[in-house]
C-alpha cells in the first residue's frame, strides 16, 4: 500500500521472450488508427461533460503527501517534508492541522440523507523520549468555521481546556474525532488508548492501543455506516514485537451532532513533553457530492437546460459514431484491432487469470481519477482501486501503448508473473486490454515498497523487520532461479521494486524486464536492462542476463536494508559516496558495523547484521564467477553455512556516473556512459577462487 510512490509496479525499459514480436508487429497497426479512435473519444467525452452535471462523491487518494497541490490546507506548525506531513516538531507546545480544501456534505437537509463514509490514513509517531511523550494525533470532521485550537497539548490540536470550558463552545463549533492519544491525562485511561471524542476530549468510548514506541508506522481506517449509525475505527498496533489489528465502535447519530458541511483533516499538539507526528497517506470516501457552486437556487433551471442540452448533444454524438464508424470500415480499418485478437488467443491458450473489462477497472478507480494514482513510470501509471469481485483493493497498472516496448513489457509481464507462484512474488489477479490501454491488476501492497521506508520517511523498520525482509527477498530469488521448471532473470531487483503488504512481508513484483532461461544455461545473451546502481560491472561489457547478475542486485538491496542509505548518495562536498565501496571500507578497517544504519541506534542483533553486510559484499563482487548462488546466500542468512571469509578491497568497480543514479537502461539504451566507468576500476579478491563456501571464522 508510501505507501513512495510504490514504485514496484512500475519500470522504464523491456526486454521479452521472443515469441511475443508477433504480437508487437500487430501492435504497430494498431497505432496507425489509435489517433483516430482517442481523437474520437476524447470529443465524446468533452460533449458528454458538457451535458451531464457533476455529481460525483467526494473521492481521494494520496498515498504520498508531497504533491497535493492546492489540495490541503495547513496551519500551526504543520508543514510538508518530502512526501509526508509533519503536523508538529519535537518541541514542547506544538501545534498543527491539515484539513481538505472541499467541505464534506454529510448530510442533505432536503432528503435527510446521511452520507456514508469511509477514509483510511497512515501515520507514524517519532518519540524520542521513550518515557516522557505525547500527545498524539486525531482525524476530525468539524463545524467549517472551526477555530484554531489554543496551546494545550490535551486537546490534541482539536480545542484547549479553556476553549471547551466556555459552554457555547461545542454548541457553536461542534466536532466529532477519533483520537489516538499517547500521553495521560486526569480523564484518561491509565494508557495509550484510541478514542471517539464527541464535543469534548473527555470521552468514555477508548480502547488500549498497543503502541510501538520505536518508530513503526501505523493504519488506520474509519468508517460510518449512516443506516446503523455506527462510526467504526479499525487500527494497528504492537504486541510482542508483532503487528496486530485492533478495533473500536460507537453509535452516534452526526446528523444530529454536526451541521449538513462539515471540514475534515488532521490535528496534533505537544505539551511540555513532545513527540513529532507525521502523515504519510490519505484517502477518503463518500456517498454525497460536493458542495454545489454559488447560483445553487436555479436549480430547476439548471435541470431544465441540463436535460435539454444533454438531449441536443446526445443526437450529436450518434450521428457522429455513426459517420466515423462508417468512414472506417469504407477505409478497410477492422473495428477490433489484430492485436487485441492476437493477445487474447495466446493468453487464454495458457489459462492465465482472469480478463476483466475496461468498465470494471475504471469503475474500480473511479475512472483512473488523479486522486486514485499512487506511481508513475516511464511506461505507464499505477492507480488504486477497490474491486467488488474480489472483495479487495488492487494495484492498476495503466501501461501505455504508445511505445513498442510498452506493448512488450505488458506481454512479457503476463506470460511471466502469472505462471510463477511463491509467497514472496507479488500477485497478478487478472489482466485487460481495451479502450487503447494495457491493464495489469496486481494484488494492493498496503505498506508500498521497501525504498518509501529506507529513503522517503515513510517510517522506521525495525531490524527484525528489515532482516525478514532480506530473507523474503532471498526466498523468491532463489525461487525463481531453481524451483521454477524454468530459471526466471529477474533483470531489475531493486528497493522500489521490492513490495510489503500488511505485515511488512517482502514481495517482489515487476517482471516487465524478466526473461526465461533453461536451468542448463549459465547466461543469455540480451540487450542491456536494469537500472544504473543495481547492474553488476559485467552489463555493458558481456551483454549478458545471468543469475550472478540478479545475485549482484539482491546484494545492493540487502547493503542497503542493513545501512539505509541508497546506493549512490551525494555527499557535503558534492561528490558521490558508492554504497558498495563506503561498506568494502568499513569491512577493511574492521568497522562493519559502524555501517549499519544510525537510525536504528544500535538496535540489533549484532550477527544478524554481519551476515546481513557480508552477504551483501559478497553478493557484490566485482568477479561474477566469484559470487555466491543465491541458495549459498540464503543458507547463510539462516545461519545454515559459516560466514564466507572476504579479504582486501579496494575501489570497486560498481561506480556508476553520478548523473546516472537510479536511471533506467533498456536494449537501446547507450552504454558509453557506464563502459567508461569501469575501465579504470579495480577487483577484489577472495580467499576462495570458487563460488563455494568460502574459509569461516
Amino acid at each position: 500500500m508510501q505507501l513512495p510512490p510504490s514504485k514496484g509496479y512500475l519500470h522504464n525499459s523491456i526486454s521479452t521472450p521472443s515469441n511475443i514480436n508477433s504480437l508487437v508487429m500487430a501492435a504497430s497497426r494498431y497505432c496507425k488508427k489509435s489517433y483516430v479512435h482517442a481523437s474520437f473519444h476524447a470529443i465524446t467525452l468533452t460533449l458528454l461533460l458538457l451535458a451531464i452535471p457533476h455529481a460525483a462523491s467526494l473521492s481521494f487518494n494520496y498515498q504520498q503527501l508531497g504533491d497535493t497541490g492546492i489540495a490541503l490546507n495547513f496551519s500551526g506548525k504543520a508543514r510538508r517534508d518530502n512526501d509526508v506531513i509533519n503536523l508538529t516538531r519535537s518541541e514542547p507546545d506544538s501545534y498543527g492541522r491539515v484539513t481538505y480544501y472541499e467541505l464534506l456534505h454529510l448530510w442533505d437537509k432536503n432528503s435527510e440523507k446521511v452520507t456514508d463514509f469511509t477514509t483510511h490514513f497512515s501515520f507514524t509517531i517519532n518519540t524520542p523520549n521513550k518515557t516522557h511523550h505525547g500527545d498524539g494525533i486525531t482525524f476530525f470532521l468539524a463545524h467549517p468555521d472551526f477555530p484554531q485550537s489554543d496551546i494545550d497539548g490535551s486537546g490534541i490540536g482539536l480545542a484547549s481546556r479553556e476553549q471547551l470550558k466556555n459552554l457555547n463552545f461545542a454548541k457553536d463549533y461542534p466536532f466529532v474525532a477519533v483520537e489516538f492519544d499517547t500521553f495521560v491525562n486526569d480523564w484518561d485511561p491509565k494508557y495509550d488508548h484510541v478514542g471517539i471524542d464527541v464535543n469534548s476530549i473527555n470521552t468514555t468510548d477508548t480502547t488500549e492501543w498497543f503502541t510501538s514506541m520505536d518508530e513503526r508506522g501505523y493504519d488506520a481506517d474509519v468508517s460510518y455506516d449512516s443506516g446503523s449509525n455506527r462510526l467504526s475505527v479499525t487500527f494497528t498496533g504492537y504486541k510482542d514485537d508483532k503487528k496486530i489489528k485492533q478495533h473500536l465502535f460507537s453509535v452516534v447519530n452526526l446528523s444530529d451532532v454536526l451541521p449538513e458541511w462539515v471540514e475534515i483533516g488532521f490535528s496534533s499538539a505537544t505539551g511540555d513533553f513532545y513527540e513529532e507526528h507525521t502523515l504519510s497517506s490519505w484517502s477518503f470516501n463518500s456517498s454525497l457530492g460536493p458542495k454545489p457552486q454559488k447560483g445553487g437556487s436555479k436549480t430547476g433551471l439548471v435541470i431544465g437546460l441540463s436535460v435539454g442540452l444533454g438531449a441536443g448533444v446526445l443526437f450529436v454524438i450518434l450521428g457522429v459514431t455513426f459517420l466515423v464508424r462508417w468512414i472506417l470500415r469504407n477505409r478497410g480499418v477492422e473495428e477490433v484491432s489484430l492485436f487485441d485478437h492476437t493477445m487474447d488467443n495466446d493468453f487464454e491458450r495458457m489459462s492465465l487469470p482472469k480478463k476483466f473489462s475496461y468498465e470494471e477497472l475504471a469503475r474500480a478507480t473511479n475512472n483512473f481519477a488523479s486522486e486514485n494514482k499512487i506511481g508513475q513510470g516511464g511506461f505507464g501509471a499505477v492507480y488504486r482501486g477497490f474491486m467488488r469481485e474480489l472483495n479487495a483493493h488492487v494495484a492498476i497498472k495503466k501501461v501505455s501503448r504508445g511505445s513498442r516496448q510498452g506493448v512488450k513489457e505488458y506481454a512479457s509481464e503476463v506470460k511471466i508473473i502469472t505462471q510463477l507462484r511463491h509467497k514472496n512474488l507479488v500477485r497478478l489477479f487478472g489482466w485487460c486490454h481495451e479502450n487503447n490501454d494495457l491493464l495489469l491488476v496486481y494484488e494492493f501492497m498496503e505498506n508500498g515498497s521497501l525504498d518509501s521506508y529506507l529513503f522517503k520517511g515513510k517510517g522506521l523498520l525495525t531490524w527484525k523487520v528489515r532482516y525478514d525482509i532480506a530473507r523474503g527477498l532471498a526466498s523468491a530469488l532463489l525461487y525463481l532461479h531453481e524451483e521454477w521448471e524454468e530459471c526466471v532473470l529477474h533483470r531489475d531487483i531493486k528497493s522500489s521494486n521490492v513490495m510489503l503488504d500488511s505485515n511488512f512481508n517482502a514481495k517482489l513484483g515487476d517482471f516487465g524486464l524478466a526473461r526465461l532461461m533453461d536451468h542448463a544455461i549459465g547466461s543469455k545473451t540480451t540487450g542491456l536492462a536494469g537500472t544504473i546502481g543495481y547492474l553488476p560491472p559485467e552489463a555493458a561489457t558481456r551483454g549478458k542476463a545471468s543469475r550472478e547478475s540478479d545475485v549482484y542486485s539482491f546484494g545492493v538491496v540487502t547493503l542497503e536494508i542493513a545501512c539505509g542509505r541508497k546506493v549512490i548518495e551525494p555527499n557535503l562536498n558534492e561528490e558521490q559516496i558508492y554504497l558498495v565501496d563506503w561498506v568494502w571500507e568499513h569491512y577493511g578497517m574492521g568497522a562493519l558495523l559502524k555501517a549499519s544504519d544510525a537510525s536504528l541506534y544500535g538496535h540489533f542483533d549484532e550477527k544478524e547484521m554481519e551476515r546481513l553486510m557480508i552477504v551483501g559484499l559478497w553478493c557484490t563482487h566485482s568477479d561474477f564467477l566469484l559470487r555466491p548462488t543465491i541458495r549459498q546466500a540464503v543458507q547463510v542468512l539462516n545461519f545454515e553455512a559459516p560466514l564466507p571469509i572476504l579479504t582486501s578491497f579496494s575501489s570497486m568497480s560498481s561506480r556508476t556516473p553520478a548523473s546516472a543514479n537510479n536511471q533506467h537502461v533498456s536494449s537501446n539504451s547507450s552504454s558509453s556512459l557506464l563502459t567508461e566507468s569501469l575501465q579504470s576500476s579495480t577487483t577484489i579478491d577472495l580467499i576462495s577462487p570458487a563460488a563455494a563456501y568460502l574459509h569461516t571464522y
